[in-house]
Parts: C-alpha cells; sequence; structure tokens
C-alpha cells in the first residue's frame, strides 16, 4: 500500500479489510475508521528468526501491528520522513530507522559481515550501527527516518558512490559495500574523528543518504 506524504515529516496510510502494516511503536498520530494495532512478537514477515536475530545483537525494534479499515497517520520524534517504494527488490536499513512498511514485504537480517567481510563489521562499529541490519523484500512501501532530508544517489555499474557512513540512511539493489579510508579528508574540512572512512557502494541500485551526521 502506498503512503502519502502530509509532509516531510508525516506520512499517511489507507487500510482495507485484509491488508496490514507494521509500524514502529509509537509512530501512530491519528487515524480514522476501525483500526486495531496489537504488539507484534513474530518479528514480521520475517518471522520469529528475524526477531531473534536481532535480539541477539540487541537490537530489535518494537513494532506494532496495523490491521482494519481507516486511514493512519504516522509521524516520529520529528524525523524527516522518506518513502521507497520496492519493486520486487530487497532494502537494507537499520531497524530503529523504520517508521513503517508494507505487511506484504518479507523481513529479515543480515549480517553486515557478510557485505564487504571485517570491512563489513567494522562498519556497524564506525556508524554506530549493529552489526546486523534489518532487510525488507518484495512490492510494498516502506518509510524511514532520517535528520534533515534526504536525497536519493542511483549506483550503477562503474559509477560507485562513496558516502559519510554517519549520513548513510539505506540502499537497495544489487549493491555492495565496503568502507574505504580517505586520508585525511574529514580533517581537511574541520570535522574530523579521527577515523576517517568513506562507504563505497558499487553495483546496481541506489543509497539514500541524509543531510546530517546525526543519529537517530
Amino acid at each position: 500500500m502506498p503512503f502519502r506524504e502530509i509532509n516531510s515529516k508525516m506520512v499517511e496510510a489507507t487500510l482495507a479489510p485484509g491488508q496490514k502494516l507494521f509500524s514502529q511503536r509509537g509512530a501512530m498520530l491519528a487515524y480514522r475508521g476501525e483500526v486495531s494495532f496489537t504488539p507484534n512478537i513474530q518479528g514480521g514477515q520475517g518471522g520469529v528468526a528475524s526477531m531473534i536475530g536481532r535480539r541477539v545483537a540487541g537490537e530489535a525494534t518494537p513494532l506494532m501491528t496495523v490491521e482494519g479499515s481507516g486511514t493512519v497517520m504516522f509521524g516520529h520524534g520529528g524525523h524527516h520522513i522518506q518513502v521507497i517504494n520496492l519493486s520486487g527488490d530487497t532494502l537494507y536499513v537499520e531497524a530503529d530507522r523504520l517508521l513503517a512498511f508494507d505487511g506484504t514485504l518479507q523481513q529479515g537480517t543480515m549480517f553486515m559481515g557478510s557485505q564487504g567481510g571485517v570491512m563489513g563489521m567494522v562498519r556497524g562499529q564506525v556508524t554506530g550501527q549493529g552489526l546486523f541490519t534489518t532487510t525488507l523484500k518484495g512490492h510494498g512501501a516502506v518509510a524511514v527516518m532520517a535528520h534533515g532530508g534526504v536525497i536519493e544517489l542511483p549506483i550503477t555499474p562503474g559509477r560507485d558512490v562513496h558516502v559519510d557512513p554517519q549520513a548513510y540512511v539505506a540502499h537497495h539493489g544489487d549493491v555492495r559495500n565496503k568502507l574505504s579510508t580517505a586520508a585525511g579528508w574529514r580533517d581537511m574540512v574541520g570535522r574530523g574523528s579521527g577515523e576517517a572512512f568513506q562507504l563505497e557502494l558499487s553495483g546496481n541500485g541506489a543509497v539514500y543518504v541524509q543531510a546530517s551526521e546525526e543519529k537517530l
């Protein structure tokens, strides 16, 4: 089901009988109609295995199952909201950035070390994000949260994209990621953390970048 953007910080979803979506707990702002909100203990469409994977990493984000007939408005913490529509591909996103998503999407968990080997694990430490990342696959819409607005950058073969790891929000498609060092580039612009890493993404897809280095 598509999300309608009310403004940059609020979205609305329309539910029909037999449909459902999942949302972060506390994200519902208002609703109309006969809509129910139930704490979700199954880990979304990914089931218990997905939930356990995140709990082992200490990264589970409580979800609500939203069902019924009506319209529901979502927002959280005044964060910017970006709606991403999937057409059979997979979205990789940190669980705490998920505001709401279509109940038809299959949810899973990916160990970051499987993309980029050891560097994938290092990325989790550098960005403050965990070693596990949530995956959403299928046809449907996802509303993710970010600071200061989001830009979508296409990734095509031979045209890699380099992103400040702190500004990374999510990516989708057939994309590989790894960390590369950038000798002194952060120190040169006066915002150096002493780590000087860039996230290098290659393949075919897109990456979403926020206009801030703040964590949610």
